[in-house]
């Protein structure tokens, strides 16, 4: 089997599907990517059990095959080598590879301890734009619960409703919610659960492609549903992963219906006064004081007796009751850090009630935190 590609061809399927192969005790082979020839075309194929990814590489092919090799050795190579035509040829239980005046010998494994990795029929997809989707997941999925005891909180609410996806997540300390339009919805009305892992997958393979790379200029993913299994579909790239069995909570009765006080901020000036004050908030606690009382500026204080405490003011505008929330300000910050505006607007009620922020000008985006009860 004789294999004749790009460079930048091999090295781009190679950390498309070589993030999720990971070390495994139980099953070392894991740590491989699987190559198949077939047809004439070239598959790559790597798993974690859980999530399973697989994309094509155009190239010259002769005869058929499969192998599976060291991902992390394979890749870290070939990046080495110089953007010229690579040649891949089988020799036993090695791969050679050859380019230019590079000759190497890797060692492989056989293809028939890789486990197989689920197919989905491509049929009644859903479209939608890939930056939108991506955006949105980057949105929520730092909301998702780090605990497996609630397994449903671990992951990913997707709702396909009319339209639009709904995205959201929750920790039970904090929610996220984001609305993203789609181009054809061929699943209909359907609630499932996606790990958070595998959504920060999906996140990382849409941002692996610079916007002038998107491959033919695809600028769409495709998502199929199974009975247990989700697949996303983009670039030649297909990422299959397990759903999550369970029921989400009816998160939409946590949700304010009305706020008594609003403050637009700029989140740049917001997030810098927030990192400051952080310095001297209490271990383990990471309280901070939000204080709304002034209509020109929001106060943000902060003070532990092994640091001392740090007094700030940042520019807003602030209507409605005067108020003051203290909060934890890591959960602050990982909501500002996604959203892609200049402005923030925050929503209150009192000091005991969760508080909600959205990027100004956005009603597809909120973010909802509980506040630490003084």
């Amino acid at each position: 089997m004789k294999i004749s590609c790009t460079q930048e061809n091999l090295s781009q399927g190679l950390n498309a599907v070589g993030h999720i192969a990971s070390k495994n005790l139980n099953l070392p082979i894991l740590s491989n990517i699987l190559f198949k020839v077939e047809n004439k075309n070239l598959t790559l194929m790597a798993t974690n059990l859980e999530i399973g990814i697989t994309t094509n590489i155009r190239g010259k092919i002769e005869g058929d095959g499969d192998f599976t090799v060291d991902a992390k050795l394979l890749a870290n190579y070939i990046s080495f080598l110089p953007k010229e035509r690579i040649d891949l040829e089988t020799d036993g239980d090695n791969i050679k590879v050859e380019c230019q005046n590079q000759k190497t010998k890797i060692k492989t494994q056989l293809a028939a301890d890789f486990p197989l990795i689920p197919k989905l029929n491509k049929d009644n997809p859903c479209t939608v734009e890939a930056k939108l989707l991506k955006q949105a997941i980057l949105e929520v999925v730092f909301a998702c619960s780090a605990s497996e005891s609630r397994p449903e909180l671990s992951g990913v609410l997707m709702e396909f409703a009319g339209n639009n996806i709904i995205l959201a997540a929750t920790d039970s300390y904090r929610l996220a919610e984001s609305r993203v339009s789609l181009i054809e919805n061929k699943v209909g009305e359907r609630k499932i659960i996606i790990p958070s892992k595998t959504m920060q997958e999906v996140s990382r393979v849409l941002s692996s492609f610079k916007d002038e790379e998107s491959i033919d200029g695809v600028d769409t993913i495709e998502i199929y549903i199974g009975e247990s299994q989700i697949m996303f579909s983009y670039n030649n790239i297909d990422i299959v992963s397990r759903l999550i069995e369970g029921q989400y909570p009816d998160y939409k009765q946590i949700i304010p219906a009305n706020f008594t006080g609003k403050t637009k901020i700029n989140i740049a000036e917001l997030s810098k006064n927030i990192k400051a004050s952080s310095l001297f908030a209490k271990n383990g606690i990471y309280d901070i004081k939000l204080d709304f009382s002034v209509p020109e500026y929001l106060t943000v204080t902060s003070s532990s007796v092994q640091a001392g405490e740090n007094v700030s003011q940042v520019k807003a505008e602030i209507s409605g009751e005067k108020t003051n929330i203290i909060l934890n300000y890591k959960y602050l910050l990982d909501g500002l850090q996604t959203m892609n505006s200049e402005d923030v607007e925050i929503e209150i009620i009192d000091s005991n009630n969760p508080f909600l922020i959205r990027p100004a000008n956005r009603d597809d985006y909120f973010y909802i935190i509980m506040p630490i009860r003084q």
